[in-house]
Protein backbone atom coordinates (compact mmCIF):
# COMPACT_ATOMS: atom_id res chain seq x y z
CA UNK A 1 0.00 0.00 0.00
CA UNK A 2 1.16 3.53 -0.72
CA UNK A 3 -0.12 6.86 0.52
CA UNK A 4 0.97 9.86 -1.51
CA UNK A 5 0.69 13.32 0.02
CA UNK A 6 0.17 15.83 -2.76
CA UNK A 7 1.10 19.49 -2.25
CA UNK A 8 1.29 21.27 -5.61
CA UNK A 9 3.69 24.23 -5.78
CA UNK A 10 0.90 26.31 -7.34
CA UNK A 11 -0.93 26.28 -3.97
CA UNK A 12 0.15 27.96 -0.75
CA UNK A 13 2.56 25.87 1.32
CA UNK A 14 0.44 23.78 3.70
CA UNK A 15 1.08 23.92 7.43
CA UNK A 16 -0.49 21.17 9.49
CA UNK A 17 -2.28 19.50 6.55
CA UNK A 18 -1.78 18.19 3.01
CA UNK A 19 -3.74 19.56 0.06
CA UNK A 20 -4.57 16.06 -1.18
CA UNK A 21 -3.79 12.42 -0.53
CA UNK A 22 -4.01 9.46 -2.88
CA UNK A 23 -3.86 5.77 -1.97
CA UNK A 24 -3.34 2.48 -3.75
CA UNK A 25 -3.60 -1.14 -2.60
CA UNK A 26 -5.46 -0.64 0.66
CA UNK A 27 -8.53 -1.16 2.79
CA UNK A 28 -10.40 2.07 3.59
CA UNK A 29 -11.39 2.69 7.20
CA UNK A 30 -14.03 5.34 7.90
CA UNK A 31 -13.64 6.81 11.37
CA UNK A 32 -16.67 8.19 13.19
CA UNK A 33 -16.54 11.61 14.77
CA UNK A 34 -14.77 11.58 18.12
CA UNK A 35 -15.02 14.26 20.79
CA UNK A 36 -13.10 14.79 24.01
CA UNK A 37 -15.19 12.12 25.72
CA UNK A 38 -13.50 9.87 28.25
CA UNK A 39 -14.23 6.16 28.77
CA UNK A 40 -16.90 7.04 31.35
CA UNK A 41 -18.83 9.07 28.77
CA UNK A 42 -17.93 12.54 30.03
CA UNK A 43 -16.30 15.38 28.09
CA UNK A 44 -12.87 16.13 29.60
CA UNK A 45 -12.19 19.46 31.25
CA UNK A 46 -9.31 21.77 30.39
CA UNK A 47 -10.48 23.57 27.29
CA UNK A 48 -9.98 23.13 23.57
CA UNK A 49 -6.43 21.71 23.69
CA UNK A 50 -7.34 19.03 26.24
CA UNK A 51 -10.45 18.15 24.26
CA UNK A 52 -8.52 18.02 20.98
CA UNK A 53 -5.98 15.68 22.58
CA UNK A 54 -8.70 13.36 23.87
CA UNK A 55 -10.65 13.46 20.60
CA UNK A 56 -7.52 12.64 18.57
CA UNK A 57 -6.58 9.89 21.04
CA UNK A 58 -10.08 8.42 20.69
CA UNK A 59 -9.87 8.54 16.89
CA UNK A 60 -6.45 6.85 16.93
CA UNK A 61 -7.75 4.17 19.31
CA UNK A 62 -10.54 3.34 16.84
CA UNK A 63 -8.02 3.35 13.98
CA UNK A 64 -5.67 0.98 15.82
CA UNK A 65 -8.61 -1.36 16.51
CA UNK A 66 -9.15 -1.44 12.73
CA UNK A 67 -5.51 -2.40 12.17
CA UNK A 68 -4.10 1.03 11.31
CA UNK A 69 -2.00 3.79 12.75
CA UNK A 70 -1.69 7.56 12.44
CA UNK A 71 0.50 7.19 9.34
CA UNK A 72 -2.53 5.67 7.56
CA UNK A 73 -4.78 8.72 7.96
CA UNK A 74 -5.72 10.18 4.58
CA UNK A 75 -8.27 12.84 5.55
CA UNK A 76 -9.65 14.48 8.68
CA UNK A 77 -12.37 16.97 9.39
CA UNK A 78 -12.22 18.93 12.64
CA UNK A 79 -15.47 20.51 13.73
CA UNK A 80 -14.76 23.50 15.96
CA UNK A 81 -17.23 25.33 18.20
CA UNK A 82 -15.02 28.36 18.99
CA UNK A 83 -12.77 29.02 15.99
CA UNK A 84 -11.04 32.01 17.61
CA UNK A 85 -10.02 29.93 20.65
CA UNK A 86 -8.88 27.05 18.42
CA UNK A 87 -6.76 29.36 16.26
CA UNK A 88 -5.28 31.07 19.33
CA UNK A 89 -4.15 27.65 20.61
CA UNK A 90 -2.99 26.37 17.20
CA UNK A 91 0.64 25.87 18.28
CA UNK A 92 -0.40 23.78 21.28
CA UNK A 93 -2.85 21.80 19.15
CA UNK A 94 -0.10 21.23 16.57
CA UNK A 95 2.22 19.96 19.32
CA UNK A 96 -0.48 17.51 20.43
CA UNK A 97 -0.85 16.32 16.82
CA UNK A 98 2.88 15.75 16.39
CA UNK A 99 3.16 13.92 19.74
CA UNK A 100 0.23 11.58 19.01
CA UNK A 101 0.26 11.29 15.21
CA UNK A 102 3.71 12.31 14.01
CA UNK A 103 4.82 14.77 11.37
CA UNK A 104 2.73 13.48 8.44
CA UNK A 105 -0.48 15.35 7.82
CA UNK A 106 -3.53 14.10 5.95
CA UNK A 107 -5.82 16.27 3.88
CA UNK A 108 -7.68 18.29 6.52
CA UNK A 109 -10.50 20.76 6.99
CA UNK A 110 -11.47 22.79 10.04
CA UNK A 111 -15.14 23.74 10.09
CA UNK A 112 -16.74 26.15 12.54
CA UNK A 113 -20.05 24.98 14.01
CA UNK A 114 -22.53 26.41 16.51
CA UNK A 115 -22.48 23.30 18.71
CA UNK A 116 -21.84 19.58 18.67
CA UNK A 117 -23.98 16.63 19.81
CA UNK A 118 -22.57 16.90 23.34
CA UNK A 119 -23.12 20.51 24.37
CA UNK A 120 -19.83 20.58 26.36
CA UNK A 121 -17.77 19.40 23.39
CA UNK A 122 -15.56 22.04 21.77
CA UNK A 123 -14.12 19.88 18.95
CA UNK A 124 -15.02 16.73 17.06
CA UNK A 125 -12.68 14.89 14.69
CA UNK A 126 -13.72 12.41 11.98
CA UNK A 127 -11.63 10.89 9.27
CA UNK A 128 -10.67 8.24 6.78
CA UNK A 129 -7.62 5.99 6.77
CA UNK A 130 -6.05 3.74 4.15
CA UNK A 131 -4.87 0.60 5.93
CA UNK A 132 -2.68 -1.98 4.28
CA UNK A 133 -4.72 -5.01 3.28
CA UNK A 134 -1.86 -7.18 4.59
CA UNK A 135 -2.42 -6.08 8.20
Amino acid sequence: MTIERINPPELARPSGFSHATAVAGCRLVFLAGQTGMNAEGHIVEGGVVAQFERALSNLLTALRAAGGGPEDLTELTVYIVDMDSYRARAREIGAVWRRLAGARYPAMAGIGVDRLWDAEALVEIKGTAAVSAAR
